[in-house]
């Protein structure tokens, strides 16, 4: 396997991979209401001023693919967007949300400076097509069905359609029924494609369907995840947090409580810090 050690996407004003200081894509699961994101958002500033991370602030306008009909969905594409848009501007941070249908990408790009492709569309061509003519830079997640060596397939419609800043992200391979298991060597595996790579720390100890109408899972192995990730070179991190994750509507039980995550990015820079210390 051929790793590229210096691939880098620009993401806005951030440049991620080749060395560069981690990209931290970080914020709740999905948008509950102006006031909220905002107080995340603002949260996850102050926590991350004079820590080494570059933060984007990501949360869902739509979680079009919920167990269960019944689960909140979010609050739809133009009200997101608009309050996306109050986030980036009332913080500075640069933002990101996923997009489901093609004809989300030009609006979802007027205010993003990354789109994110969820793992189950992965291979949805003319999704992955429309994301990379909006000139934004596209985060498209493994989906938990394929081998990172199948990635190259995403990359390289992605670079024919014009996308000249493409990340990856490792989220979980399905072992068994309502089940993830991380295998570690698809972050230098997919590295070798030439991109930059994301580790998404909370959607990876999740339980798909684990209770019975909705998902479940186990936040108390999102550090261990994350620092293994952080030691094996990912360019960047990800993670869901929110003040109360027992009351979110949507990957709750996945989620890194908001008091608890700056003391874990201490913990993950410090570590980050001792593995450059050794040339690694």
């Amino acid at each position: 396997m051929k790793t590229v050690p210096n691939a880098v996407a620009q993401v806005g004003s951030y440049r991620c991979g080749g060395g560069q200081p981690l990209l931290l894509i970080a914020g709740p699961c999905v948008l509950e209401s102006k006031d909220l994101s905002l107080t995340i958002a603002e949260r996850l500033k102050t926590l991350t001023a004079r820590l080494p991370l570059q933060l984007v602030f990501k949360a869902s306008f739509d979680k079009a693919n919920r167990t269960s009909k019944a689960s909140y969905r979010g609050l739809g594409l133009d009200e997101g967007l608009r309050i996306l848009a109050e986030v980036r501007d009332a913080t500075g941070l640069p933002v990101t949300t996923d997009i489901h249908e093609s004809q989300q990408a030009a609006p979802a790009a007027e205010v993003c400076d990354l789109l994110q492709i969820p793992a189950f569309l992965c291979r949805q061509t003319d999704l992955l097509v429309a994301a990379a003519r909006t000139g934004k830079a596209v985060n498209v997640k493994k989906a938990q069905f394929l081998a990172p060596w199948d990635m190259k397939h995403v990359v390289a419609k992605l670079e024919q359609a014009g996308c000249k800043n493409v990340l990856l992200c490792e989220r979980g391979t399905f072992f068994g029924y309502g089940r993830l298991v991380n295998d570690m060597r698809a972050i230098p595996q997919m590295q070798s494609l030439g991109v930059p790579v994301i580790f998404d720390a909370t959607h990876s100890v999740q339980e798909p369907g684990g209770l019975g109408g909705s998902t479940g899972g186990n936040r108390a192995m999102v550090e261990p995840l994350a620092r293994a990730a952080t030691v094996i070179g990912a360019d960047g991190l990800f993670f869901e947090t929110h003040p109360d994750p027992d009351r979110s509507p949507s990957d709750g039980p996945n989620m890194v409580p908001l008091d608890a995550f700056g003391p874990l990015l201490e913990r993950i820079v410090a570590l980050r810090r001792a593995v450059e210390s050794f040339g690694a």
